[in-house]
C-alpha cells in the first residue's frame, strides 16, 4: 500500500549514531562501576529512552546513577558524534525520493532535540528536516515501546495512524510502532531481522527503502 507519512527513526535510521552512542554508554556505566560490554548495552538500552539506563541500573544493583549521569552521558555522546558521526548512507536519496513524489516524511527519535540536531548538523542532514517535523521521546510521558511517541508525531503531522509507516532498527521501535496501529520496516545494517520481530518487512540497504514504499529513485 502506499502511505501518506513515513516515520524514521533516527539513531542508526538516519545518522549513524548506534555504534558511537552504544560505545560511550558502556565505557561511561562500566567507569561508575556498572560493567557493560558494547554488545549489553545494545541488547539492553538500543532504542530506549536515557531513563531506561536508570531504570536498569536500580533494578539490577539496587544503586542509583549519579545525579549529573544524563549531563554527562549527553556531553560525551554529542562529543563522539562531532568527531565521527555520518549519515547512513543511502538515506539522502531516499529523502530526496519521498521530497520528489510528495510524500510527507518526520523522525521520532528516544534522543533529546538538542542530541539529535547535533547529530543531523555534523551528518550533513540539518537542511532536511523542519524543526516541526522532528519529535523526541521529551515530548510525550512515554518513550519507546509504548506508542505514544510515534502517535504524537502522526498527530501533530495530520496523518492517521494507519496511513503512517516507521522505519526503525530496534526492538522497542518496532514494538512501539506496531502498539500504534502502524505498519513498520524493520532496517537490519546492525541488528539481524530474527532480532527484530513483528515488523511489516525488512531491508539491509538502505537503497531498497524506496522499492519497499513504492517509491521508484
Amino acid at each position: 500500500m502506499g502511505y501518506d507519512l513515513v516515520i524514521f527513526d533516527n539513531d542508526g535510521v538516519l545518522v549513524d549514531s548506534e555504534p558511537l552512542a552504544n560505545n560511550v554508554l558502556a565505557g561511561y556505566l562500566t567507569e561508575l562501576g556498572h560493567p557493560t560490554t558494547y554488545e549489553e548495552s545494545v541488547r539492553d538500552y538500543m532504542g530506549a529512552a536515557v531513563h531506561r539506563v536508570h531504570e536498569l541500573v536500580l533494578e539490577r544493583t539496587g544503586q542509583r546513577l549519579p545525579a549529573d549521569f544524563d549531563e554527562t552521558l549527553h556531553a560525551r555522546t554529542c562529543a563522539a558524534f562531532e568527531q565521527e558521526l555520518k549519515p547512513v548512507p543511502g538515506v539522502e536519496e531516499v529523502l530526496g525520493a519521498l521530497t520528489a513524489h510528495g510524500i510527507g516524511y518526520c523522525l521520532a527519535s528516544s534522543g533529546s532535540h538538542e542530541r539529535i540536531r547535533v547529530g543531523h548538523r555534523v551528518a550533513g542532514l540539518d537542511g532536511w528536516f523542519e524543526e516541526e517535523w522532528i519529535f523526541s521521546a521529551d515530548d510525550v510521558g512515554r518513550g519507546k515501546p509504548e506508542p505514544d511517541l510515534y502517535l504524537h508525531a502522526a498527530g501533530q503531522m495530520g496523518v492517521e495512524p494507519a496511513r503512517c509507516v516507521v522505519i526503525e532498527d530496534s526492538l522497542r521501535g518496532i514494538q512501539a510502532a506496531t502498539a500504534a496501529g502502524m505498519d513498520v520496516y524493520g532496517y537490519t545494517a546492525l541488528l539481524p531481522a530474527d532480532q527484530l520481530p513483528g515488523a511489516t518487512g525488512y531491508f539491509g540497504d538502505m537503497m531498497q527503502l524506496p522499492l519497499l514504499l513504492q517509491l521508484p529513485v
